[in-house]
């Protein structure tokens, strides 16, 4: 899939599967998510980033920009601090020891600015 960019700016949308009974859980884990963590994706080029959820099954879904997303994914996997979160993440998701490499990049086909 070509990437779409605009002023050197990359839109990432994504999605991951929790286990419909560790939403709860996993909402909580987000209420306060760690420093370091937060400097990390700041450090390694994420910005605008959020995440929504559907309730009713568990669909996570990621947006973000970023100047070179798979930079960005490289960066991250090489932080320590990334390793932890990722390990204490991993039982809320379906099928998956780490988070990161169970989410599934979703192709932009429209937007209106």
């Amino acid at each position: 899939m070509p990437e779409v960019q605009r002023d050197g700016v990359e839109r990432v949308c994504f999605r991951m599967q929790l286990k419909p009974e560790r939403i709860a859980d996993y909402l909580k884990a987000h209420e306060v998510v760690w420093p370091e963590m937060l400097d990390a994706l700041r450090e390694t080029g994420w910005r605008d980033y959020s995440l929504f959820i559907d309730r009713t099954d568990g669909l996570v879904v990621g947006v973000l920009e970023t100047e070179d997303y798979e930079r960005a994914q490289a960066e991250m996997a090489r932080r320590d601090v990334n390793a932890r979160w990722q390990a204490t993440m991993a039982d809320y998701f379906v099928g998956s020891e780490n988070p990161d490499s169970s989410s599934r990049r979703l192709e932009e086909y429209f937007h209106l600015a």
